[in-house]
């Protein structure tokens, strides 16, 4: 099949780009002396997570117990569900932890643990938990210096229901970050919060086996991982302009775009099927070169020129930019500011090789 044959709109997803991107990823992290657990939230394909894989570790990244039980049916075990956990979650986390033994869980806070500990105790059962560190970007996770810190490791140490995975941060804060030296900057922020809380831990007399850190600028751009097991990235398979404009990817990295049709010209107002739900209205790019809602290319991908997505209704999109002479019933790729969230409407990828589609993934959604 063509591309010009799907209906639309439709997500691309550029085998060749994607096969590239997964490879080096790869071969960085290797330099670096450390593992790789990819974050599957952007694609949420296990065939995706197949080419991304670290064959040396097995394990990945999910950001929902959907993702961490779709993955656990299509036979993975090492998935770390990568937010922190509440207490009504568990009986599901227990059951995909069933079916995936290597399964793991993020924790921030000591009543957490105790939550943990006691459904453990009332159901005979246990799980792996990885403690959350905050290394500057104030989200979720604990400081170094916070006294919880200490006081959390004993209590998952001391209790019959937790295994302590490690530690784990993401440096969520490179993502403002403008240049290559800042995003280092922050890298060794990540992971000198991390290893000193290992370090703190391993102290105390307790095992802290994971140092677990990641995000797409500050794996690539980190100049030390020492003390790190393994590294956490997962947008860098996708691309997006977004992560091209903070030096993370070139624009012809980008694997994943929108396949769009003109369903209306107006003088010189030109607009496509694909509006807020199949792009999003993330405008990331707007702090740096902003492209508005998305960049459009032509069916190949080749570049049309400073053309974008100028506005955004629920299905419509309005071309704006350089002036180009597209007929109803032509269809463009737009290539997204955030490939997690353009995605997340979609629950099949279309893969390409040049103008023809190659093969369908399915794709997972929800919670």
């Amino acid at each position: 099949m063509r591309i010009e044959e799907l209906p639309t709109p439709a997500a691309l997803l550029d085998l060749p780009r994607l096969q590239r991107n997964c490879a080096q990823m790869l071969d960085r992290v290797r330099a670096l002396g450390v593992t790789l657990r990819p974050h599957m939230k952007t694609l949420k394909s296990i065939d995706a997570a197949r080419l991304a894989i670290d064959p040396s570790h097995g394990g990945i990244t999910v950001s929902t117990l959907d993702e961490a039980s779709y993955f656990a049916d299509a036979g993975l075990s090492d998935i770390l569900y990568a937010v922190c956990i509440t207490a009504d979650k568990l009986p599901r986390a227990a059951e995909i932890a069933s079916r995936a033994r290597g399964f793991s869980v993020l924790i921030d806070d000591i009543e957490m643990a105790r939550a943990i500990d006691q459904d453990g105790r009332a159901n005979q059962r246990s799980f792996r938990v990885w403690i959350e560190l905050d290394s500057g970007e104030h989200r979720t996770g604990l400081a170094v210096d916070d006294p919880m810190l200490p006081a959390l490791a004993r209590f998952c140490d001391q209790s019959q229901a937790i295994e302590l995975a490690g530690v784990a941060t993401h440096a969520g804060h490179s993502y403002r970050c403008r240049t290559i030296d800042e995003i280092a900057a922050v890298a060794e922020q990540e992971r000198a919060t991390a290893v000193g809380a290992a370090e703190l831990i391993r102290a105390l007399g307790i095992a802290c086996p994971g140092v677990s850190v990641g995000s797409t600028p500050t794996a690539l751009h980190a100049r030390s991982a020492d003390g790190v097991t393994e590294i956490r990235a997962g947008v860098y398979m996708a691309g997006d302009l977004f992560q091209a404009s903070i030096h993370s990817c070139a624009e012809d990295d980008i694997a994943l775009s929108v396949l769009a049709s003109v369903i209306s010209r107006k003088q010189d107002r030109i607009f496509v099927d694909a509006g807020g739900l199949a792009l999003s209205k993330d405008r990331s790019t707007a702090r740096t070169q902003d492209r508005a809602y998305g960049l459009v290319v032509d069916l190949h991908g080749a570049s049309l020129g400073e053309v974008v997505i100028g506005d955004v209704h629920q299905e419509h999109g309005e071309v704006r930019g350089a002036k180009v002479d597209l007929r109803l019933g032509d269809k463009v790729r737009i290539l997204p500011n955030h490939a997690c969230m353009t995605a997340a409407a979609y629950d099949r990828l279309y893969v390409v090789e040049g103008d023809r589609v190659v093969d369908c993934w399915s794709r997972t959604n929800g919670w």
